[in-house]
């Protein structure tokens, strides 16, 4: 059974850094490409960040590409997100994600079918 736990997230001031950790278990990250996602209430979840190849290609949504970076440890099976400057709309639930009915590394969701329970992450001063 594929099972993914977040972690790393909290409340922090603007302009501060976080770094989530997603723990997998049931799959080898370094084969199958993992995805982060968030979402806020009232908002559709989005794909900020997906990490394939083995960990070594990677793509980050361009509304956050100069802030977040996605990276990988193959020998712990875990990855990350590590957000730089949060701001106030970087608040939301974030999600590691998994494609292993699909095998489509995306940024959108619906192609992804495991997810971990999310990790809060709230930007206020």
């Amino acid at each position: 059974q594929v099972r993914l736990v977040e972690s790393g997230g909290g409340s922090v001031q603007p302009g501060g850094s976080l770094r989530l950790s997603c723990v997998a278990s049931g799959v080898s990250f370094s084969d199958s490409c993992m995805g982060w996602f968030r979402q806020s209430p009232g908002k559709n979840r989005e794909g900020v960040a997906f990490i394939y190849n083995g960990g070594t290609r990677s793509v980050v949504a361009d509304s956050v590409k100069d802030r977040f970076t996605i990276s990988q440890d193959n020998f712990k099976n875990t990855g990350y997100l590590e957000i730089d400057n949060l701001k106030p709309e970087d608040t939301a639930v974030y999600y590691c994600a998994a494609p292993i009915r699909s095998h489509v590394c995306a940024l959108a969701p619906r192609f992804y079918n495991v997810w971990g329970q999310g990790t809060q992450v709230t930007v206020a001063s």
